[in-house]
This record gives C-alpha cells, sequence and structure tokens, in this order.
C-alpha cells in the first residue's frame, strides 16, 4: 500500500484510503478528541496507521467519516489500539462499531506490565522509542494543526503494530494467548452511544441504604440531569454538580429558600430550573421531615480480616505468576466473596481456574 498525504481533509482523499486499507490484515487505531464543555465527545482527529505508512483524517474538515465504518468495522482486519474503551465509544456515532480489536494494554498486563501501564512507557519499554510529551494537552478542535502536532498524532499509531507483534511474541511463550482472547472479546461487543437517562441514578455515590422515597428521588434528579446534558451538549457537572445533587437528595429542600441555602449550589440553577427540581422533590413524596439518613456502619473486623485474607491470597498467586494483582482480582471482588457473593470475573474463564477456586477454598 502507497503511503497517501499524511493529513486527509477531502472526501476524495478519504475514498481512496478507505479502499487501501480494506487490504490491510492489521490497522493501529487512536483518536484525539475534546469533551470538557460538551457532553457528546467531539472527534477531532482519526490517526490509522499500517505497517508501512500512518495517516491522519480530520473530522472537522470533512463532513462525514462515514466511510472509515467499512476497514474499522470488518473482521476480517485486527484494529490494535491502547487503552481502547474510549476511543471505541468516540468513535462510535461516527463510524459504528470497530470489529476485532486489540488493546496493547490488556496484553501488556497479561505479560506482567503494569495493568493501567501508558502507550508511552510501553513503548519506552519495549521498543526503546521514547515517545514526545510536547501536545499532550493540545487543544485538537483548533485548526489549523502544526507539523509537530500531526507528527505527535502519527506517533499514536505509528508503533502499534510492533507493540502487538512483541507481545503476542511474549503472551505465546508464557502460554496466556487463551487468556488474552477471553479479555479482548468485550471490545468487540456491542456499546451504547450514551448512558439511558432512567438509568443514570446508577452512576452516583452515597446512595447505600437510603430510603425508597429518597431513592425515587435521585432516580428522577439524575434522568432530568442526564436528559438536559443530552440536550443541551453540555457536561453533566455543568447542569447539576455530583455534590449538589447528592445534597439535594440528602436534604430533601422544600422551597428556592432551602434549596439555594445548599452548598456549592449555582445562584443559576435555582432562578432558572428551581421550580423542576422542586417538582421532583415533591412528587417524590419524601415524608417531611424525610427520614434520618443511614448511620455509617463500623467496619466489621471480620470481615475486614476476611477481605485482607483473600487480597494477601492474591498477592502471593500475583507474584508466581509475575502479574499484577489488580489483573487478577480486585477489592470489589474480595469484599463480594466475604459477603457470601460470587464474582463472575472469578467464577468463569481463566480467572476461576488461576485464582477464583483458590479464593473460594479460602473463605
Amino acid at each position: 500500500m502507497q503511503s497517501p498525504t499524511r493529513f486527509v481533509t477531502h472526501p476524495a482523499a478519504l475514498s481512496d484510503l478507505c479502499a487501501a486499507l480494506a487490504e490491510q490484515p492489521a490497522l493501529a487505531l487512536d483518536t484525539e478528541f475534546m469533551r470538557e464543555r460538551t457532553y457528546r465527545a467531539e472527534l477531532c482527529l482519526v490517526q490509522i496507521g499500517w505497517p508501512s505508512g500512518a495517516v491522519c483524517v480530520d473530522p472537522i474538515a470533512l463532513e462525514s467519516v462515514a466511510p472509515l465504518a467499512a476497514p474499522l468495522g470488518a473482521a476480517t482486519s485486527v484494529k490494535v489500539l491502547h487503552a481502547a474503551r474510549q476511543d471505541l465509544e468516540v468513535l462510535l456515532p461516527a463510524v459504528g462499531a470497530i470489529g476485532s480489536v486489540f488493546d496493547t494494554q490488556v496484553a501488556a498486563a497479561l505479560t506482567g506490565l503494569p495493568a493501567q501501564i501508558g502507550y508511552g512507557e510501553l513503548t519506552r519499554r519495549l521498543l526503546e522509542v521514547e515517545l514526545a510529551k510536547a501536545h499532550t494537552r493540545a487543544d485538537w478542535s483548533k485548526r489549523p494543526l502544526s507539523d509537530e502536532q500531526i507528527e505527535y498524532a502519527l506517533d499514536d499509531v505509528r508503533y502499534l503494530l510492533p507493540l502487538r507483534e512483541r507481545l503476542l511474541e511474549t503472551l505465546d511463550r508464557l502460554n496466556r494467548l487463551a487468556w488474552l482472547d477471553e479479555e479482548l472479546a468485550p471490545l468487540s461487543r456491542p456499546m451504547q452511544a450514551s448512558v439511558d437517562p432512567d438509568r443514570a441514578w446508577q452512576r452516583l455515590k452515597g446512595l447505600q441504604g437510603l430510603d425508597d422515597a429518597r431513592l425515587a428521588l435521585a432516580r428522577s434528579l439524575a434522568a432530568w440531569r442526564e436528559r438536559r446534558a443530552i440536550d443541551r451538549n453540555r457536561p453533566r457537572g455543568w447542569i447539576l454538580d455530583d455534590l449538589v445533587l447528592r445534597e439535594i437528595i440528602y436534604r430533601v429542600p422544600r422551597d428556592r429558600a432551602a434549596l439555594a441555602a445548599i452548598p456549592e449550589m449555582q445562584e443559576g440553577v435555582v432562578r432558572h430550573s428551581g421550580d423542576e427540581l422542586l417538582s421532583m422533590i415533591h412528587a417524590a413524596n419524601v415524608p417531611d421531615p424525610p427520614p434520618p439518613l443511614p448511620r455509617r456502619e463500623k467496619p466489621d473486623p471480620e470481615f475486614n480480616a476476611l477481605v485482607k485474607k483473600l487480597s494477601t491470597l492474591t498477592q502471593s498467586v500475583a507474584t508466581e505468576l509475575e502479574l499484577a494483582p489488580e489483573v487478577l482480582a480486585t477489592r470489589r471482588d474480595f469484599e463480594q466473596l466475604a459477603r457470601g457473593e460470587k464474582p463472575e470475573s472469578l467464577t468463569r474463564g481463566w480467572r476461576a481456574e488461576v485464582i477464583g477456586a483458590r479464593l473460594l477454598a479460602a473463605l
């Protein structure tokens, strides 16, 4: 495949690129995006690499990058990314689902490298290449991009294919390729483009032990905030901060004065949305005064001792396998086991054999 221009801004050039990419058995893939000021991530750049070259595709100059759906969605070619999940979410509205994903971060963790190792560090360790860091926090939505920015962006895909080959060699030697297949499978399953507003409350913290009426209020407020954030394409925290949302649920203010008295409550929220918020509060039928908030339970020494025992066992197994312990099991897994639950991740697949059975036996 001949290397096209390194910066694609015209539909004809994109069409030619897609036709050429269809011939490649493996593609390196990365994105640059902005989401600080919007609900939906703004796709600013798509970088694609192959063994003999790399190119940046400009979604801002092009009306659509939908033609990329064919080569990127094809199951016949492997798409190699690092820490893939965010890139897959950002690409989903623009080109649809990406087929046959290989995540170099996931693969690296199974070789014994840190579980969340960055692309630059992985490239340094495995390929002895030092990548530039000058444009890590660049605003990729601004045009024109400098030559240095384009080179920086292209570096994000230039080394992904060699990294994949090196990682596959190591995992083959360790007899862990089946582990990798299992870890990568979820990345090729269908993803949702956005959060279901009616489930948005599940993202909130600090709701454990609340009474049913307050939980109903939490569902209403979270759904309202999510829908408004989607409609206005603004971060949900700009609509209503998590801390403020939680305080409304705890305090259950009954009028504008009580609403305005909540710490960190913005005056504009009360002025423009106060009536809507109060309407949802009244509709939740929380008793007045509301039930007492759940008391924070003291740590159970036996529970903590069991969690520590499971953690120590996992660290021991991880040392034997030369893996980071969190690759095998997390504290949440230990807490579930200590409560008598059985995490699915430890009862099926390679983890069931390597660590799950030993943790269950230790109970």
